[in-house]
């Protein structure tokens, strides 16, 4: 599979100076974790999820979460397994459903892990791994100690997820013992940890609140400082740190404003694509694409999606621009080991060889997998370009 996968290739040749890297399932782990993107949950529960997974791959999804927790009833659990074993089996027999995407199942307790592996067979090649809720160190071992089990028995190589989300972590006092306990636990399992996730959802309701379509998770002061923290201490470049990945945008289609739009007209008129940025107005996705940006700067990668409409702007906006791409291969240039300064190729700005060696690095690790665009292409054709026809 690969991003923008389901663009013709004239199409993908017109739009990227670098076009998106092929990967599977059996990439090595850094790729797969950069490559995530927008990951689409789904209830377990659908009766026709092993047809949805298709659908959204012909889409341009290329992980998917199907969920045994939070988004279905607790009455309906051993149905949504049942059907989760017998819509896999349906997807293993299907002669021509080509590459589909990571998959993985939201659990909400360890013994779900063995169990379902168990139960799905040959069909568990399909499978990627298995998202962990309320992850603390406490909650969370036993989690991974059943996929360690698991993954042995089964033969197949299964990646773990880690949901952060308990109250101890949102909480000042126990914050920091918190974080450093979830280290512990997912550093013994490094080689299986794909990446960490934020519940934001579950933290805004340990304190009664919800976000407004018109304001991001940083404008929550009491969720972007756990963000920070969590960026701080599990995040970082040197080696010991993990993808973390971006909190869910709830909303879809926005009834009244307070606030003024906050997607700038101009992109859109330069790309003849006014008419592109009153749909995503309409569907609170300014608000969505104002997190994404955030997301980045902040250190995050790839998003948690509860709609389909939210998978192609986490894509679009994740594709390296040449400018950022040339900075980077200026940085990284062998000759540029010992350090120093240069002024970058569109000269508008300083490239610190040795500050900048670390972003280079990622940045260049996004290209692998989302592309370089050309020059000329911006994120509004990116979006226009991926929309369904």
């Amino acid at each position: 599979m690969r991003h923008f996968g389901h663009v013709t290739p004239v199409e993908r040749q017109r739009l990227f100076h670098r076009e998106p890297g092929a990967f599977s399932s059996d990439s090595p782990a850094r790729v797969l974790a950069a490559a995530l993107g927008a990951t689409l949950y789904s209830p377990a529960t659908r009766p026709t999820l092993a047809d949805d997974i298709v659908k959204q791959t012909t889409r341009g999804v290329v992980s998917m979460v199907l969920c045994l927790e939070d988004s279905i009833d607790d009455s309906e659990v051993v149905g949504a397994e049942a059907n989760l074993v017998r819509q896999f089996t349906d997807l293993a027999d299907r002669p021509d459903t080509g590459e589909l995407p990571l998959l993985f199942v939201r659990v909400r307790h360890p013994e779900q892990i063995p169990d379902l592996v168990r139960r799905l067979g040959p069909a568990v090649r399909l499978l990627s791994g298995f998202v962990m809720p309320k992850f603390t160190e406490e909650r969370g071992t036993p989690f991974l100690e059943a996929l360690a089990d698991a993954e042995a028995a089964s033969g197949r190589r299964l990646f773990a997820m880690p949901v952060l989300e308990s109250p101890e972590l949102l909480y000042r006092e126990s914050r920091v013992e918190t974080l450093e306990g979830i280290s512990r636990a997912v550093d013994k399992y490094r080689d299986r940890v794909l990446a960490l996730r934020l519940g934001v959802t579950d933290f805004c309701s340990s304190y009664g609140l919800r976000r407004a379509p018109d304001m991001t998770a940083y404008d929550v002061q009491v969720v972007a400082s756990v963000i920070a923290d969590v960026v701080n201490m599990l995040g970082r470049a040197d080696g010991t740190g993990f993808t973390v990945t971006g909190p869910v945008w709830e909303y879809f289609r926005v009834q009244e404003r307070m606030f003024k739009p906050q997607l700038r007209r101009s992109p859109f008129l330069e790309g003849q694509a006014e008419e592109l940025r009153e749909r995503l107005l309409e569907h609170a996705m300014d608000g969505l694409l104002r997190e994404i940006a955030l997301d980045q700067a902040n250190g995050l990668m790839g998003k948690t999606c509860i709609h389909p409409s939210h998978v192609l702007p986490v894509h679009a906006l994740s594709v390296v621009s040449h400018e950022e791409f040339s900075d980077a291969q200026d940085i990284l240039r062998p000759e540029r080991g010992g350090g120093g300064v240069l002024r970058s190729a569109y000269t508008n700005k300083m490239n610190e060889v040795k500050p900048h060696r670390a972003w280079a690095e990622r940045t260049l690790l996004r290209a692998e997998v989302f592309g370089v665009a050309h020059e000329d292409i911006g994120f509004v054709e990116l979006l226009t370009a991926g929309l369904p026809v």
